[in-house]
């Protein structure tokens, strides 16, 4: 039997007089009202010594206990008790503390563990059940849950292409253990299914649920060319240049190809969105490469794979304009290139297999 000294005494008094307070704030219906959810709720994966033992047990029950009875647990002693006090102090202070929610900022106007011109910085390791059930209910109140991970991830690259059609609903009902749990669910995969629920919090969080505003979730690239799009089609009688044509639809789209895959698709498919005799074949695409010509053609489909997930009203957008420039000015060059942009993006061989 180990004989308790006067400083180990005075901390067991301390940790119970801090136990009871926040017991008591707990406890209080007015002010709290999570006592049916885990301990584990409030945890961090970060954390360390937690208190194993207590965290499956609901709240509500966890604090019908005494200070005595919690610290006499098997495997609960007073570091695993101070670790219980973190998480019951994170439960008093309104479910998630601010400093931990990216969204909430760090202080300064700016977003805290995410920096935005590098995306691949986000920690998911900061996202505890409680912050990640706030991001799942701003989803469900803006109904924002058919949207795709793959049309809102700030880039395909870190997103496997089997999930890039898989609509956020599918994690409304899930903890993120069960989401780590989930089969082919590695950490790369589970980093980018969070990465995409901070975004679309982040940004519906600050617009609110207004009864009267709607908000559509697109990628910042396509509200500009859509809005271009329009005033030409409305425009009877006049048709883009192909500078226009270049700057306002081909560039930023060719832009988007090079966010989401390699140097490769995007040069592959600028050479091939030309109309000054200079496009190279698919043999001769395939020889500068050092590739199969098989090869070639899976990169230019692999193009089409990332607009039809990124903006799957692109097609009949395209097929607009194409209609509208062809019906001013068939076989100019204009025309031929708003066909290849087309075609390249969103060849009909996908459409089909989609809408099979």
């Amino acid at each position: 039997m180990i004989k308790a000294t006067p400083n180990s005494a005075a901390e067991q008094y301390h940790l119970s007089s801090k136990y009871e307070s926040l017991r008591e704030t707990l406890l209080d219906h007015r002010i709290f009202d999570n006592l049916e959810k885990p301990l584990a709720y409030w945890a961090l994966p970060t954390d360390r010594r937690l208190p194993l033992a207590l965290l499956g047990q609901p709240l509500g029950e966890l604090l019908s206990a005494s200070f005595d009875k919690l610290i006499a647990t098997p495997g609960i002693g007073r570091t695993k008790m101070r670790s219980l006090l973190t998480l019951l102090a994170r439960a008093a202070s309104h479910d998630v503390p601010p400093e931990i929610d990216p969204a909430e900022g760090n202080g300064n106007g700016h977003p805290a563990n995410v920096n935005e011109s590098s995306p691949e910085s986000y920690d998911p390791s900061t996202v505890s059940e409680a912050l990640w059930s706030k991001w799942q209910t701003t989803v469900r109140q803006h109904k924002a849950g058919s949207a795709k991970l793959g049309c809102l991830a700030p880039s395909l690259r870190a997103l496997p292409t089997v999930v890039w059609h898989t609509p956020l609903e599918f994690y409304l009902d899930k903890t993120i253990v069960e989401v780590r749990a989930l089969k082919t669910h590695g950490e790369k995969r589970v980093r980018a299914v969070l990465e995409v629920f901070y975004t679309v919090h982040t940004m519906l969080s600050r617009v609110g649920a207004e009864n009267h505003i709607a908000v559509r979730l697109l990628p910042k690239f396509v509200p500009p060319i859509e809005a271009w799009i329009g005033n030409v089609v409305v425009a009877s009688g006049t048709i883009p240049t192909l500078d226009e044509l270049r700057e306002h639809v081909v560039t930023p789209l060719l832009s988007q190809i090079d966010n989401d895959a390699t140097e490769t698709h995007c040069q592959l498919a600028a050479q091939r969105l030309t109309t000054d005799g200079s496009r190279q074949s698919v043999r001769g695409a395939a020889r500068r490469l050092g590739v199969t010509r098989a090869r070639v053609y899976q990169l230019l489909e692999d193009c089409g794979r990332i607009m039809q997930v990124r903006w799957p009203d692109g097609r009949d957008e395209l097929s607009g304009l194409s209609d509208h420039i062809h019906a001013v000015a068939a076989e100019s060059d204009v025309d031929e290139l708003c066909r290849l942009a087309r075609d390249l993006l969103y060849p009909a061989k996908l459409e089909s297999r989609s809408s099979a």
